[in-house]
């Protein structure tokens, strides 16, 4: 059965610094083993971007219900300017949107990435992500939850992403 821990969701404080990176760390080690190498590579996350996530309010740590942090994400309402363009498609609508950015899980949970996403809806009700075209994990998450794809962003690096949305 998954904990409903949408209920335990709050904004990450620099205390809990260490045990993002940590998490960060398992996720990337997961996506290696999972078929996705080319994603989080050369050490992003960094520690110095995390830490400025925290200091803008943008970052958030999943707790389950012993108040182990399990999980951590982005969340950030307004305008992300990778998202201007899109490619071989459409953005469902030009309405404000809140973006998620880096779901990573502990692993000793199941249901972070859901978990993250209901939570966000909670907030706010037109939500774009995107993920990099190997992570079927977090594809399939987005498949379950209803997301619709869009089409192709490119980040700041260059890369390719697939490109998702859903409003309620």
């Amino acid at each position: 059965m998954l904990l409903d821990m949408t209920s335990n969701i709050r904004l990450s404080q620099p205390v809990d610094l260490q045990i993002i990176m940590e998490i960060y760390a398992n996720a990337r080690d997961f996506m290696n083993r999972t078929g996705n190498v080319k994603q989080w590579v050369n050490g992003y996350p960094s520690v110095s971007y995390i830490e400025e996530e925290i200091n803008k309010g943008h970052s958030f740590v999943i707790e389950n219900n012993n108040g182990e942090i399990v999980g951590t994400f982005c969340f950030i309402i307004g305008d992300d300017p990778t998202y201007n363009k899109i490619y071989k498609g459409n953005w469902l609508n030009n309405k404000e949107y809140g973006t998620v950015h880096r779901v990573a899980s502990s692993g000793k949970e199941k249901g972070v990435g859901e978990a993250c996403f209901k939570w966000c809806f909670r907030q706010f009700s037109n939500i774009r992500v995107d993920t990099h075209r190997d992570n079927k994990v977090m594809q399939n998450i987005l498949a379950k939850l209803d997301f619709k794809y869009c089409g192709i962003i490119y980040v700041q690096d260059g890369s390719e992403r697939l490109a998702y949305q859903k409003e309620i």
